[in-house]
């Protein structure tokens, strides 16, 4: 059990059948994310990671199965009650038109608000706190539709920690962000987790996975072929398996966890012209003295 200040954080998947656009995408699946876990899903474009987040957010209903938040089926929830509990960060987000930074991130703060509580000094540190930890502070006067996609990125994700809620969700959160911001996204999230928040997120870098998930979750075709601590399930024959991708898997120099360096045609051919130019080198003395 977790001792987060935004209380407890459970999600589970029961034997849930998810459709999108009449295909059957996961058949059966049933997944548990652990409370407190820094849950990572990995898989192949058109796998189901991100419709299984949405089903995990109930923007998706399962037919048949049920997700559970906490303890309770998620679809039996009032809309707020599931958003006090749930954040998520959807691929491709909409902002209305003409709005600022910090009128969007403060929407965060609509869960939270009813006809008996309205706008709060806690509501205001909340926006004032998550502005801060994306580091668009400096940009909250500014027109939301003004910004690159990596500012509109973290405006987004400020929206989405304002909400204050113990499990967040966020579907490709790195898009947009430059090597730089996308590390500095990854701390943030990690500091997150630290403080007691689930986070579940569904990425594409197989290293960024391996480093922050505490729980990784590796689909294919619709279905979980692997879960656990990264350093336990990640190999040369899953990575190969699941991603079609030859490897080889070291441990990373900085957090010792797998690294994974695809081999890709181009290095093999570098390696295989090294060793060739080896081979004509360790020849020529013999070759000399023949001539010679």
């Amino acid at each position: 059990m977790t001792n987060s200040k935004f209380g407890s954080g459970r999600v589970r998947a029961d034997s849930v059948t998810l459709r999108h656009d009449e295909r059957t995408i996961s058949k059966n699946l049933s997944v548990a994310i652990p409370e407190g876990s820094f849950t990572v899903i990995v898989g192949p474009n058109a796998c189901g990671k991100s419709t299984l987040l949405r089903a995990l957010s109930r923007l998706l209903a399962p037919s048949p199965g049920q997700v559970i938040l906490d303890g309770r089926s998620i679809s039996d929830l009032a809309a707020k009650d599931v958003a006090r509990r749930l954040g998520l960060l959807p691929q491709s987000s909409i902002a209305p038109e003409g709005i600022t930074v910090a009128d969007l991130v403060a929407r965060g703060r609509y869960p939270h608000q009813s006809l008996f509580r309205q706008w709060s000094k806690a509501d205001e540190d909340a926006v004032i706190d998550a502005m801060e930890a994306t580091r668009v502070t400096d940009l909250s006067a500014r027109m939301v539709d003004e910004l690159s996609g990596g500012q509109r990125q973290r405006v987004w994700i400020a929206m989405v920690l304002a909400q204050e809620t113990p499990i967040l969700l966020l579907d490709e959160p790195t898009t947009f962000l430059d090597i730089a911001h996308q590390i500095e996204l990854m701390d943030l999230l990690a500091d997150l987790n630290g403080q007691g928040r689930t986070v579940v997120a569904v990425l594409h870098d197989l290293n960024h996975a391996c480093r922050y998930a505490s729980n990784l979750i590796a689909m294919k075709d619709g279905a979980i072929v692997a879960e656990g601590k990264p350093s336990a399930i990640v190999t040369e024959r899953l990575v190969e398996d699941v991603f079609g991708l030859p490897s080889v898997i070291i441990p990373d120099p900085v957090s010792g966890t797998p690294l994974i360096v695809p081999k890709g045609r181009q290095a093999l051919g570098a390696v295989a012209a090294s060793q060739v130019t080896q081979l004509d080198t360790s020849r020529r003395p013999a070759m000399e003295q023949h001539r010679n």
